[in-house]
């Protein structure tokens, strides 16, 4: 089982593998599908350094479509990568394998749209080494593709959601020049749009429409291990250390519960993380959870009221003062950021100043009502032992320690059995105490300080050693850790995939724009695989109008309680229903059969 945590950079990765990851991804310095969140190739050689360390793979994201005068460029970053030990690229841009690649394993991303067996199949057969399969999955899809396939499967389980099918979405690029399969979306989802019928009738006003809750499948980790999932992924490249450390943490625990009651399952990387936190996603940024549609539609999974963290629910208002308001039950403390709806279902939000027991006194009282919800986007408490909490992951090591007359060996062992050996000259002194000898030599050799590893078990021959300074116990412990940690580095098992071209077909031979063809190796690699037909990337058409600029899986009917298969559904609408902001006008369609929604551009 692999928990694979974001690094946004090379702290936050090694903070994400402290904290239990068994992997980290990374953008690479330029072409990932995080623009802003690229990386120095000197940070990502020490994240690699550090990771390999734990036997924690990382994996460089160089996810995004490219031109032709980009190609070479991106050739030369891969091979960098590559040689700096890189255990895996992330790509989508499908022109590359039309190079010379290095043989750094393969990872299709998800702005790839895996979404099928068939797809999947094909990409398998291509050489790729996992797929990254689309957050829409449920887990009959997920299970449908486990069947056909035995390549490694990976599936997002924390983070932000993008409500079209991941690199199916051309809103940004349509709306302001920003393509999402180049790395600069502009986050149209984030924004207010109006909803409007046929006759032009408005049914929603200013909301975000669009605007998705954040994903939560923590209660879902033991169905997706069952439908064959292996490595559970959490998004956040653009999310801060506090972040991080919290989910990751809490992700940690959850798998190793499973693997605790599993003995046919195991981590993929080596070392146990203590923390000296409860780890707690509701405390850290969300805009309210979802497990989408991993069980089928079943809830609501867009906040329309905003697009912002709402954090934790708190309480609720119970009475009110002058410049306080009370809450039966809380634990809320100075400095403590909350935030609530107002009437008109906006959000609202204050800092608080001052607790007095059950008297709350917030810098702001506006809007604030008997019966208003509250809830916590910033805990105090919770952020400042966040930041003092620091990575500390421990190795397992075993160690035999033996003395002889003129010299004295220390052995070690550890969990993946690497074994190193140090032995010293020394003379020494009977001891005119022996037991006190004896737990000397067991203090100063288990006191690992901030090594990464512990002592499990240490072997000590014979059972009344001689005298031993502490200089000569401190310096033999240090000498062969140094050295166990050179065995680990050389005997990291790092797999290499050399790429061998085929002709496997691709299961379609007909693509349109969103295909996101916008090379000429691309185009020579559909072509090679059977395909007939290719309309070029949206990012180059002439004419973007009437293209469906978004594709998805949520609907704007459930939501608003008016599809034509609920029974609460409210009165029919006239179709079609458009979305609009201040700049542009989208008709919806939409294919029940297959519950999709089409956002298509209609114009300015």
């Amino acid at each position: 089982m692999e928990l694979l945590a974001p690094a946004g950079n090379a702290e936050i990765g090694i903070t994400a593998i402290g904290h239990g990851a068994d992997a980290v991804y990374i953008g690479a310095p330029k072409f990932s599908a995080r623009a802003d969140a690229g990386t120095s190739v000197n940070d990502i050689a020490r994240l690699i350094q550090y990771a390999h360390l734990y036997y924690a793979r990382v994996y460089v994201a160089l996810n995004t479509i490219l031109t032709d005068r980009e190609l070479p460029e991106a050739l030369e970053i891969i091979r960098e990568v590559f040689q700096l030990g890189a255990d895996g690229l992330i790509l989508q841009d499908l022109g590359l394998l039309e190079m010379d690649l290095p043989p750094i394993p393969l990872i299709a991303s998800t702005q790839m749209h895996n979404n099928t067996p068939e797809k999947v199949q094909f990409l398998e057969a291509l050489g790729f080494k996992r797929v990254i399969l689309a957050r829409e999955l449920s887990l009959d899809d997920i299970d449908a593709i486990r069947q056909k396939t035995r390549v490694e499967l990976e599936a997002f389980v924390h983070g932000a959601l993008c409500v079209s099918y991941s690199g199916q979405c051309y809103m940004s690029q349509a709306a302001a020049g920003r393509s999402g399969n180049r790395g600069v979306c502009a986050q149209p989802c984030r924004y207010r749009y109006n909803l409007t019928d046929t006759d032009g009738s408005v049914i929603q006003q200013q909301k975000y429409l669009l605007s998705l809750k954040d994903l939560n499948m923590i209660s879902a980790i033991p169905d997706l291990i069952n439908t064959g999932i292996t490595s559970f992924k959490i998004e956040g490249r653009y999310k801060g250390i506090d972040y991080v450390k919290n989910v990751t943490a809490a992700y940690r625990q959850t798998i190793d519960r499973f693997i605790g009651g599993h003995s046919d399952y195991c981590r993929s990387s080596s070392g146990v993380s203590t923390f000296t936190f409860s780890p707690d996603p509701s405390k850290t940024f969300n805009r309210g959870y979802t497990k989408y549609f991993v069980s089928g539609r079943r809830e609501k999974v867009a906040s329309i009221n905003t697009q912002k963290s709402i954090g934790q629910h708190v309480g609720t208002i119970t009475g009110l003062g002058k410049d306080f308001f009370c809450m039966d039950r809380h634990d809320l403390q100075n400095g403590d950021g909350i935030c609530f709806f107002t009437k008109q279902k906006d959000l609202a939000g204050f800092r608080i100043d001052f607790v007095d027991k059950e008297k709350i006194y917030p810098n702001n009282m506006t809007g604030l009502t008997i019966g208003t919800r509250l809830y916590r986007n910033h805990d105090m408490a919770f952020t400042r032992i966040l930041k003092k909490s620091s990575p500390c992951r421990r190795i397992s090591v075993q160690m035999d320690f033996t003395q002889e007359d003129a010299f004295i060996r220390l052995t070690v062992k550890d969990e993946d059995g690497n074994q190193a050996e140090t032995v010293r000259e020394v003379s020494f002194d009977p001891p005119m105490n022996p037991s006190r000898a004896l737990e000397q030599i067991e203090i100063h050799l288990t006191s690992t300080g901030n090594s990464p590893y512990r002592v499990a078990e240490l072997i000590i021959n014979p059972q009344q050693p001689g005298f031993l300074p502490v200089s000569t116990l401190n310096g033999i412990r240090r000498d062969v850790l140094e050295a166990l940690t050179r065995v680990r580095l050389e005997k990291y098992p790092r797999q290499t995939i050399r790429l061998t071209p085929n002709n496997a077909l691709y299961p379609e031979r007909k693509l349109d724009f969103r295909a996101n063809v916008l090379n000429k190796q691309a185009r020579r690699f559909y072509e090679r695989h059977g395909v007939e037909s290719i309309e070029p990337a949206f990012e180059i058409l002439s004419d973007k109008t009437g293209k469906t600029v978004m594709t998805t899986r949520y609907c704007i009917r459930h939501q608003l309680d008016l599809c034509p298969r609920q029974k609460q559904a409210g009165h029919p609408t006239k179709e079609p229903l458009r979305i609009s902001d201040r700049y542009h006008s989208y008709r919806l369609e939409f294919d029940c059969k297959q519950c999709q929604m089409f956002v298509i551009l209609e114009g300015k």
